[in-house]
């Protein structure tokens, strides 16, 4: 084979790898919030307490629900019902709004919480929540909580 075919073939080999390389589906990397991998199914740890739904939620709720997916769900569990070992339910008379009112909630989303009424120890700032979605996120979990008795 002479240089110039060897260089040729070199090159389509290059170029072959180099697509099939791009073109392969990858899983994508694991997101974290607050610092936790997202897990499999099956290793999830159960929710703390059984959280009823109220019948609707507003629009401002509806959104504050997805911004709960989305920054607080990880640790908090779905419908903030808490995560066995990992986060305490915002559904629960702890979290009354006599107790931490809707401003306590604003400042742990911004910097954090030592942890104080649970062991699961402090809570970190969430990066990237505005302060608006924090509103939106506090309008859904106290409708949780009203429709778990939580007023």
């Amino acid at each position: 084979m002479n240089p110039t075919s060897l260089g040729l073939v070199i090159a389509i080999a290059i170029a072959v790898a180099g697509v099939w390389t791009l073109s392969r589906e990858r899983a994508p990397p694991p997101t974290t919030v607050a610092g936790l991998p997202d897990l499999p199914a099956d290793l999830v740890p159960p929710p703390m307490v059984e959280v009823v739904l109220p019948a609707s939620f507003t629009p401002t709720e509806v959104m504050g629900e997805r911004a709960f997916t989305t920054f607080c769900a990880a640790c908090h569990g779905s419908n903030a019902a808490g995560l066995e070992g990992i986060a305490p339910p915002l559904v629960h008379r702890i979290y009354h709004p006599a107790h931490h009112s809707d401003e306590a909630f604003h400042i742990a989303a911004r910097n954090g919480v030592r942890a104080h009424h649970w062991r699961f120890g402090n809570m970190p700032p969430i990066e990237g929540v505005t302060r608006a979605e924090v509103t939106t996120i506090i309008a859904f979990v106290r409708a949780l909580q009203r429709a778990n008795g939580i007023e």
